[in-house]
């Protein structure tokens, strides 16, 4: 007979175990897995599977359901759905003493975050096209360089979209992987390769100690202390034989059999570990893993951790959902992984112009405990009604899970959405709603969202920018407290000292249409009455910063405001960092940085950061040091 899982003492849906045979790779650049079928929201629950076998027959037979004639995203449609159509006929952001360095722009403070570039007031650690170096910042000399890529996996790690985070004399490199390499028989995601991370030792020359890969895609990643905790998406590794003839019946039942045939080592993700010239290879135990009600089967997500402290990154001792994922939050404590239906339901939708069904809007979040070092453990689910736009619609305050999501038709002459921000409880395995506002800009979407304590600041946008101050004080009884309309929109929203938040984003016309970067100060001591202090617009421009935070440096010393700016105008262009002082009621510009480069593109400035009284710059063609006051250049290190 074979024994249930165990389950770990006072925590019923834990996620435990060993490693046993079981296997699994992403693909993001081919068609993406079909997404688990939805659950109502505050309806959903995690439950492990009896047994390995159990877990298996029960996957297949999920993932039947979603298979179409052309494999996993290739027009699959549930068959419940397929039935019914035949039947219709159819940096911190937080505010402490300002440190001698800056660190990475961080949606919760002591939580870091991957990214292109890392320093601990002593060194810079960046990472451009594979190739990972040291600068030390007091005498501005390149001190070390890698090159992490191999003759096999140049490509991968070149264009992989590398990132860093740092410990002490460790920097660990995480390469997000899932890219697909096309073979003429398969049409699946068998040719795809895996999420990759490098132990790199800096205390010397820097050198790669560790080398891990699982199969799947990265999904993202949080350090807290010397623990980085990483997020994959996996997906069966099932060849879909490619069919020019024959009718899409043949080929659903000719998939189907393909499902029929796999085994566990087909279905779980497979890992790889190299240390000190050794490598060993294991499959996730599919006992690492629990499951929601309902789901397709045909993705996984798996939370791996790591000791940044230590010589070898070890298997990362996996748990995981049977479900999606596709955005990570953390305050240190918990770790959120959230996914939703969105690109699922939104092709057909916006194809027909038909409003999405409730059901095909839930988003599904898994909450697990990382107070402690070790294995995460998994303590509950919960779900909203609408879709999330990044990390930021989430934060964990005071025993509540706060989330603003938009729900409704977006798109099309008439839009019909709205915006609501819930408030969930954390009671044991599950996190009830306790309170919502709903109705938040009606006929829009949300664009910027930021929760500071108990206060959240909600951006929506279709022709102009209602800033929402929204009142959780009371979390049972959540109230709008003020509404600002201006033209434009802020695209990210950054707490300052108590009373201020900027705003960056674009401005727009009367009629929506957008005319060039603009940075916002608002005023929000008064909830019941915010107001925009001042404004400073490029024309014609855009930034980074408008869809990743890391981009973003806000110095409190200085009220130093650093941001990558793009310019486009019809008889010239530029790119560079837009130097700001942001002060009490008042911007000013203090200037721009600029990089040189050989080649387009490269000179494009992507971060800065602070160390003394200097502030470098990064790009793809080098780093610059600067006098903070004057932007004097000190310095000028080319990666050419």
């Amino acid at each position: 007979m074979t024994p249930r899982l165990a389950v770990a003492a006072g925590v019923p849906l834990a996620l435990l175990v060993a490693l046993a045979g079981c296997t699994s790779s992403g693909d993001p650049a081919s068609p993406p897995a079909p997404r688990d079928p939805v659950v109502p929201a505050g309806q959903f629950k995690l439950v492990a599977f009896d047994s390995c076998a159990d877990g298996l027959e029960r996957m297949k037979k999920a993932a039947k359901e979603y298979v179409g004639p052309y494999g996993f995203g290739g027009g699959a449609v549930p068959l419940a759905e397929r039935a019914a159509a035949q039947d219709t006929a159819a940096g911190s952001s937080a505010v402490n003493k300002a440190p001698s360095y800056s660190g990475t722009n961080t949606h919760e403070a002591g939580v870091d975050e991957p990214d292109l570039v890392k320093t601990d007031g002593r060194r810079i650690v960046t990472i451009q096209q594979g190739v990972l170096r040291v600068v030390d910042a007091a005498s501005r000399k390149l001190t070390g360089e890698l090159d992490l890529a191999t003759s096999g996996d140049r490509d991968q790690v070149r264009w992989g979209d590398g990132t860093l985070l740092l410990h002490g004399d460790r920097a660990l490199v995480l390469i997000r992987g899932g890219g697909y390499a096309s073979r003429a028989d398969v049409a699946g995601p068998a040719g795809t390769s895996g999420a990759r991370l490098l132990l790199v030792n800096l205390s010397g020359a820097p050198k790669k100690i560790s080398d891990y890969e699982l199969d799947g895609g990265l999904v993202d990643a949080r350090q807290i202390g010397g623990t980085a905790r990483v997020v994959v998406r996996s997906s069966p590794r099932l060849e879909f034989p490619y069919r020019e003839h024959g009718t899409d019946k043949q080929r659903l039942i000719a998939n189907q059999r393909v499902i029929d045939k796999a085994t566990a080592e087909d279905w779980f993700p497979r890992y790889t570990v190299t240390t000190g010239g050794k490598t060993s290879k294991g499959l996730v135990g599919c006992d690492r893993y629990s499951r929601p009600a309902t789901y397709s089967g045909t993705s996984m997500v798996t939370v791996l951790s790591f000791d940044l402290g230590t010589d070898s990154l070890g298997d990362g001792d996996p748990v995981g959902v049977v479900a999606d994922g596709d955005t990570v939050y953390s305050n240190g404590a918990s770790l959120y992984v959230a996914n939703d239906q969105r690109w699922r339901v939104m092709p057909r939708l916006q194809q027909s112009d038909r409003e999405p069904k409730p059901e095909d809007e839930v988003t599904e979040i898994y909450r697990f405990d990382i107070s402690q070092s070790g294995r995460p453990v998994y303590v509950g689910a919960g779900s909203v009604q609408g879709w999330l736009i990044n990390q930021y619609a989430m934060s964990e305050w005071d025993g509540h899970l706060r989330v603003a999501t938009t729900s409704g038709r977006t798109w099309g002459a008439s839009p019909k959405s709205s915006s609501t921000v819930y408030v969930l409880r954390l009671a044991g395995e599950s996190m009830p709603e306790v309170g919502k506002i709903t109705g938040l800009g009606k006929g829009e979407r949300i664009y910027a969202v930021r929760f500071a304590g108990t206060t959240a600041y909600v951006v929506t946008f279709r022709q102009t920018d209602p800033l929402y101050t929204v009142d959780l004080s009371v979390p049972a009884k959540p109230r709008v407290a003020g509404e600002l309309k201006i033209t434009g929109y802020s695209a990210y929203l950054h707490p300052t000292e108590p009373g201020r938040v900027i705003g960056v984003g674009q401005e727009a016309s009367d009629q929506g249409r957008v005319q060039g970067a603009q940075v916002s100060l608002f005023d929000v001591s008064n909830l019941d009455r915010p107001t925009r202090l001042a404004q400073h617009h490029v024309k014609n421009a855009y930034s980074e910063a408008e869809y990743d935070p890391h981009a973003f440096l806000y110095w409190p010393a200085e009220r130093l405001l650093v941001m990558p700016l793009s310019v486009w105008e019809r008889d010239r262009s530029s790119q560079g960092a837009l130097v700001l002082r942001v002060g009490d009621t008042a911007i000013s510009e203090v200037g721009t940085v600029s990089h040189r480069s050989n080649q387009p593109g490269q000179g494009m400035i992507r971060r800065s950061l602070v160390i003394g009284d200097e502030l470098w710059t990064v790009s793809d063609s080098g780093l610059m040091a600067t006098q903070m006051s004057t932007l004097d250049t000190r310095a000028w290190l080319s990666w050419s």
